[in-house]
Order: C-alpha cells, then sequence, then structure tokens
C-alpha cells in the first residue's frame, strides 16, 4: 500500500510524542587528538561487544513535533486512521539561511519500504523552493543506520559536537554528527 505523505497541522500535532528508538551493533568512534600544530579528528566505524539499544526514555527532551524552541517548525507525514505513521519536521534558520531536519521517524510498519527517503526527498524539495543554501540535521554516532542513511541520500559530515548530550559523549559513543545536504552538489 503507497501511504500519501500529507502536512501535519501544528494544532493537531503540537506535542505528539515520537517513539524514537533503536538497536545497534555499531557505532561510529570519535577520536580527538590535540597537536602543537592543529588538531585531529578521526572517525571509525567500530563494533560494540554487545548490542547498544537507546529509547526516549534516556533524555531529557524526548523526541515531539512542534516543540516551543522550533517556533516555525512544519511537519509532514503518513496517517493512517488518525495514527501517525511516518513524520519530518523542518524549520527554517532564518539568519544562516539553512532549513533543519529537526525530526525524522518512521514506524517499524512502514521501514525498509521507502518512507525515509520520501521524507527527506520532501524536506531536499523544500530546501530548494524556498531558496535555503543548505538542509542540515543532527545524529548520533552511535546511530549507525542513520548515519549511513543520511550518507546514502547525499548528506556529508558538517561538524560534531562532544558534549551535547551529557559532559562525557565520548566516553558513551554517542557523540552528535551534524550533517549536511547541499542543492548546488546535488545538481553536479
Amino acid at each position: 500500500m503507497n501511504h500519501e505523505i500529507i502536512y501535519l497541522e501544528k494544532a493537531q500535532w503540537k506535542g505528539f510524542n515520537l517513539p524514537i528508538g533503536y538497536t545497534t551493533k555499531e557505532y561510529y568512534d570519535v577520536t580527538l587528538t590535540d597537536a602543537a600544530n592543529g588538531f585531529g579528528i578521526r572517525i571509525q566505524k567500530r563494533d560494540f561487544p554487545a548490542p547498544v539499544t537507546h529509547s526516549q526514555a534516556e533524555y531529557d527532551y524526548p523526541d515531539k513535533l512542534y516543540a516551543d524552541w522550533w517556533e516555525k517548525a512544519e511537519a509532514f507525514g503518513v496517517v493512517e486512521n488518525g495514527r501517525l505513521l511516518a513524520a519530518v519536521e523542518i524549520c527554517p534558520e532564518d539568519w544562516s539561511n539553512r532549513l533543519i531536519v529537526t525530526e525524522l521517524w518512521v514506524s517499524e510498519t512502514l521501514r525498509g519500504k521507502g518512507y525515509g527517503k520520501k521524507l527527506i526527498d520532501l524536506a531536499k524539495a523544500e530546501t530548494c523552493r524556498r531558496k535555503h543554501r543548505a538542509l542540515i540535521l543532527e545524529t548520533q554516532s552511535c546511530n549507525v543506520n542513520a548515519v549511513d542513511f543520511y550518507l546514502h541520500q547525499g548528506f556529508r559530515l558538517i561538524g560534531l559536537d562532544t558534549c551535547c548530550y551529557a559532559n562525557n559523549d565520548l566516553a558513551r559513543k554517542e557523540v552528535r554528527l551534524n550533517m549536511g545536504w547541499f542543492p548546488e552538489e546535488a545538481e553536479s
């Protein structure tokens, strides 16, 4: 069955909890080094000794649609019988002329059926339509499936933050990875 992606009205969907969670056997290990003439950053895929599961229960700010701090957010998704099955939320970052993917979620029932790609394609189209210079997002170094998906969709690493989630993100193997997609690169 092919589901239509629709606009998710803020009045109806504000505060909707996205049950984002995953289990992984791998992570991207981030190593930072200081040198007299600069810095070194190395990111390598490695195996965890045992599978690691992350869920919303771990975090103070669970993933929700239309969070107050994303004032200009817009959400799109797949709804069946009043039940949300997939969603992407985007928000302009006006000062830098970039569009941010603030949320991306696909339910277990729709995973592997191309809906993540369809939602990212929608965000890319909005980036171009609105003439933003880039589409950006964040993911975690331990969410290998997400990182690999974004790379496959034409995103590239544009930065990282080693203390975004806690002061020991490097040791926990959960480093924020910032990724970007650039319309002019997609055209070539």
